[in-house]
């Protein structure tokens, strides 16, 4: 397996995506997941000159030799109210299809939508519904978007194809050759096993999103931090005979001071110390690389 990373490692370090790839370059990495996660309107890639942008890190990529293969769509829940945020979320996630098949990336992850009350035969129709909307971009660009699983400790008690069963089940329910399955190992390291779940996933699993954390919370932190199984998730790999590559989305590895799980508390009298620092991050980041290595290595599965 090849190792790939996404540019959100240095999203909080780094004011754009070329900067992020160098970043990646001299941590080790040779593989780029592209994170197109957190647009907004005054994203350059929303401009009208968003393939200048686009030609610009794939000119830095190449003279690195680098490649673009794996991505991760614009997040947000079809499923909201708010129409503003929903249209939004559809206009951004069409660009970043558009945005793969320029760049050559094959997968990109598009998150399900989610709403209380709904039953699992519900929820499998409107998310049908809701990727539906892509698949004419998917057929245009060549680019396959994957669903994932998520965890009852970010959703409670809405359904969300959390099992390696149900989300086989609803890609086949979906039933379009350009949809497909990726595997977050931290969101599954909430709910238990992982084993049995990733072999359900047979040969739907395309892509996975390798994270660790303590059970307790989706932390996304890096091998080791947490209390991951890592035997249990590359013994699966190997015997569902995964053919992709082994991409990395530990971008919260140093907690921010203000963070979706939990902020950092607060002291009105200094905030020198508030963020971690982008020399720590590098170090993070170099740790990341070597030791996904050596995992590989470990298993005889390690390619350059």
């Amino acid at each position: 397996m090849k190792i790939a990373t996404t540019t959100g490692d240095f999203s909080f370090y780094c004011a754009n995506d070329c900067d992020r790839i160098k970043e990646l370059h001299c941590a080790g990495f040779r593989y780029i997941d592209l994170s197109m996660y957190t647009f907004t309107p005054a994203s350059p890639y929303m401009q009208d000159n968003w393939r200048d942008e686009v030609n610009k890190i794939k000119e830095l990529a190449d003279s690195l030799g680098m490649v673009f293969v794996q991505a991760h769509s614009q997040g947000g829940n079809p499923f909201s109210e708010d129409k503003k945020h929903v249209d939004f979320l559809i206009d951004a996630t069409l660009r970043s299809i558009e945005i793969c098949g320029l760049l050559g990336i094959k997968n990109t992850v598009v998150h399900s939508g989610v709403a209380a009350g709904l039953s699992k035969e519900e929820w499998f129709v409107k998310n049908r519904e809701f990727y539906s909307k892509f698949f004419p971009a998917m057929e245009k660009y060549n680019v396959n978007v994957l669903c994932e699983n998520s965890t009852k400790k970010n959703m409670g008690n809405k359904y969300w194809a959390n099992s390696g069963a149900d989300m086989y089940e609803f890609i086949k329910f979906v039933d379009h050759p350009l949809f497909h399955g990726c595997w977050d190992t931290g969101h599954a390291n909430c709910e238990g096993n992982q084993y049995d779940e990733i072999l359900a996933l047979k040969d739907e699993l395309y892509a996975i999103h390798y994270n660790d954390n303590r059970g307790g919370g989706d932390e996304h932190v890096a091998p080791f931090l947490g209390t991951l199984n890592h035997d249990e998730v590359i013994s699966a790999l190997i015997d569902v005979k995964f053919k992709g590559y082994f991409t990395l989305e530990c971008d919260s590895s140093l907690r921010k001071y203000k963070y979706w799980q939990g902020d950092r508390r607060q002291f009105e009298k200094e905030s020198r110390l508030r963020d971690p620092q982008l020399f720590m991050q590098r170090h993070i980041e170099k740790m990341m690389y070597e030791t996904a290595k050596w995992m590989l290595e470990s298993y005889e599965v390690f390619d350059k």
